[in-house]
């Protein structure tokens, strides 16, 4: 069974009060609701559809871990970029991508944020500062890891966000970019999402640890922590910290935030509950669920009311619904354009676009 940390109230009291949390305003904290279940809405109606045969590919649902890239997207200042695994929905929503072009990539469709190109695992906005979805278990590490490099190198007041699976900590590149993160002072946070379970395999099967999955980075002379992932407050407090040495010192730090996902690795995993038994999902979902965790506080404070609440969750279900219509209403892409998007030079006309030298320019001129 995965371990689950369960803070005490002491703990949650002192998080709230972080100065992070105090600045927060109630404005803000009914917008996390709102995402939080924006992102679930959207997941089940992904899921239906999935399983209508609609999408094809693999669908890897975010539901159960909405805090974590909710609390991380509240904490962004404009500069800051992020990065993520094949888990990508909940945090292009939570940055500001909408339901309908990411359903319409779902979907395969024109319309779609990677012109249907890329489906689930592939989510791409860098707009909004969102480096995507990566469908190779680690292949996203380095990749923060260079968004770091040019915030430093380019002197601009960001950090870099990179996020990952426990499953992915135990890739040759993750300890690469640890210590090229240490060894060159660059400001970036590697979030590990801990959900228990790298694909079908326990974390007690697959990773070998004295305490935790963070303290490796002790042997990289690296900050780290460990946070409850399901409680925005805990999250928000320790993660700005690490945020704001990255940006105001270029000190790198890795976080490990405990989390659980419903339902399997992805939706094919069929086994999902058989390595793990239905009394501990339900355990989950009954005591650290982050959106049930997150209303409770929020009606404590006096903040949110039954009434607000189900305006909240009947609007995110009506937008969920209408990003499938939008979706299913969208042209699918143009066989003419199958080979568009695959290198800029290309689509640009350059000189080495049409020659084919991209990678041997100077090779070529010799």
């Amino acid at each position: 069974m995965t371990r689950i940390m369960t803070p005490t109230t002491t703990d949650l009291d002192q998080a709230a009060r972080a100065p992070i949390n105090e600045a927060w305003s109630e404005e803000a904290k009914i917008h996390a609701l709102r995402e939080m279940l924006r992102i679930r809405r959207f997941e089940q109606q992904a899921l239906k559809f999935y399983n209508q045969g609609k999408m094809g590919g693999f669908l890897h649902l975010y539901i159960g871990q909405e805090s974590v890239a909710v609390g991380a997207a509240s904490l962004m200042n404009g500069h800051d970029e992020i990065i993520t695994a094949y888990r990508d929905h909940g945090h292009a929503l939570a940055v500001g991508m909408s339901m309908e072009e990411c359903m319409a990539e779902l979907f395969g469709k024109a319309t779609g944020c990677s012109k249907g190109k890329g489906g689930s695992m592939h989510f791409f906005a860098p707009d909004k500062h969102y480096w995507g979805g990566h469908g190779i278990v680690a292949g996203q590490v380095p990749l923060g890891l260079g968004l770091a490099f040019a915030l430093k190198y380019r002197a601009i007041p960001g950090c870099a966000l990179c996020f990952l699976g426990d499953g992915a900590i135990n890739q040759g590149v993750f300890a690469e970019s640890l210590n090229l993160a240490a060894l060159c002072e660059l400001p970036i946070v590697f979030l590990i999402e801990n959900n228990g379970y790298s694909m079908g395999t326990s974390l007690e099967r697959s990773s070998s640890m004295a305490t935790c999955l963070a303290e490796r980075a002790a042997g990289f002379n690296m900050d780290w922590d460990v946070v409850d992932g399901s409680h925005l407050y805990a999250l928000r407090a320790k993660l700005h910290d690490a945020m704001e040495k990255a940006r105001s010192a270029s000190r790198p730090s890795l976080l490990e935030m405990t989390t659980y996902r419903y339902y399997g690795h992805s939706i094919a995993d069929a086994n999902h509950k058989k390595y793990r038994t239905p009394e501990e999902i339900e355990a989950y979902k009954k005591n650290h669920d982050p959106i049930s965790s997150w209303q409770e506080q929020l009606m404590q404070e006096g903040i949110l009311s039954q009434a607000l609440l189900e305006s909240l969750d009947e609007a995110a279900k009506l937008e969920a619904a209408g990003s499938v219509d939008f979706a299913e209403a969208s042209p699918w892409p143009e066989p003419s354009t199958l080979f568009r998007d695959v290198y800029a030079e290309v689509d640009q006309g350059s000189e080495a676009g049409r020659l084919g030298r991209h990678f041997f320019s100077d090779l070529n001129a010799a």
